[in-house]
């Protein structure tokens, strides 16, 4: 593996603590409904192929972000995981069986498929298949909102963003030495969404962590617009401006999406 300059480091380490902090923030400042659907915007995904792309190549990092669109389903199935295994007991015990039940869901079904050949194409509707299993699997997960006046523990913040920042340099530094299919189902590893789930857990209970599981299967268009997306820029125009364009589509998804919402809201209070 070759020497990565200091400040490529230095830049994901501030990336990754920033984007940790600020989830944490949206969910007891809106609402865990909200940060379910932030939760599913390229935040880790996107760090770990830009540098992916950065620290060995843009075609590897192209060849990655294809089998990260199969690999979203795997993170889907941690969310499974973890709500099944801890998703109804507080407290420590709720947290470390959440991780244990969420990771083991993650490997398994990472390994069947890192055992298939993706495209473009199959990976998409393979997660696409998921995100409608898992939506109606949760659809009687009830919903619970974080008491916004309670306060928020940065000493417990700062240690689930260090932990992001640890998977982030993890990710990247496995990728010098494993196929582009294994680096690209590494990259759909949920490095922000896991520390997330585990301070909302730790800090406010299960319910409200069960929530943002709920609704993060929706909140996967985003990440699924941006892969494909910077899967068929970063050869032709460059990282820098794939990634641009990558954040540019995945919000203006996420904003229809949530517009939707907002839509079909009205309409069933309007009846």
């Amino acid at each position: 593996m070759a020497d990565v300059p200091l400040i490529w480091q230095l830049g994901k380490l501030l990336a990754s603590i920033g984007l940790v902090l600020g989830l944490g923030l949206v969910a007891v400042r809106v609402s865990p409904r909200v940060a379910g659907l932030l939760a599913g915007y390229p935040l880790g995904t996107a760090l770990a192929l830009f540098f992916i792309g950065l620290e060995i190549s843009p075609g590897f990092a192209t060849q990655s972000a294809i089998h990260t669109l199969a690999g979203f389903t795997a993170t889907l199935a941690l969310g499974g995981g973890y709500l099944v295994c801890g998703g109804r007991t507080d407290g420590i015990k709720g947290v470390l069986m959440g991780s244990l039940g969420g990771l083991s869901a993650w490997v398994v079904v990472g390994w069947l498929l890192s055992n298939f050949t993706f495209t473009r194409l199959t990976g998409t509707l393979v997660t696409l298949v998921a995100i409608g299993v898992f939506t109606w699997l949760y659809r009687r997960v009830p919903e619970t909102r974080v008491n916004a006046s309670g306060t928020l523990s940065w000493s417990a913040l700062g240690l689930r963003a260090a932990l992001a920042t640890l998977m982030i340099f993890v990710i990247t530094a496995l990728a010098h030495w494993v196929p582009a299919a294994w680096a690209g189902t590494l990259a759909a590893f949920p490095v922000t969404m896991l520390p997330f789930l585990v301070i909302l857990h730790a800090g406010y209970g299960a319910a409200p962590a069960s929530t943002v599981i709920k609704h993060y299967p929706m909140g996967l268009g985003a990440l699924l617009s941006y892969t494909l997306c910077v899967s068929l820029t970063y050869t032709p125009w460059g990282l820098a401006a794939g990634t641009l364009v990558g954040f540019v589509v995945a919000t203006l998804w996420l904003l229809g999406w949530m517009r939707c919402q907002q839509w079909w809201a009205a309409r069933r209070t309007a009846t």
